[in-house]
């Protein structure tokens, strides 16, 4: 196997764990423990 295919499946390794951890990163700063959009954390409390 060349040296350019094993850097060349690194590199999308990469890609896609970074894609992953900021996809998940962005949906834990919306979303609050109990699964309430943060956004619209006041007209959840009002329903309460």
């Amino acid at each position: 196997m060349p040296i350019g295919d094993i850097i060349y499946i690194l590199a999308l390794t990469l890609f896609a764990f970074m894609t992953f951890v900021i996809i998940r990163n962005y949906y834990r700063k919306k979303f609050n423990d109990k699964g309430q959009r943060m956004d619209m954390l006041d007209a959840y409390e009002k329903e309460e």
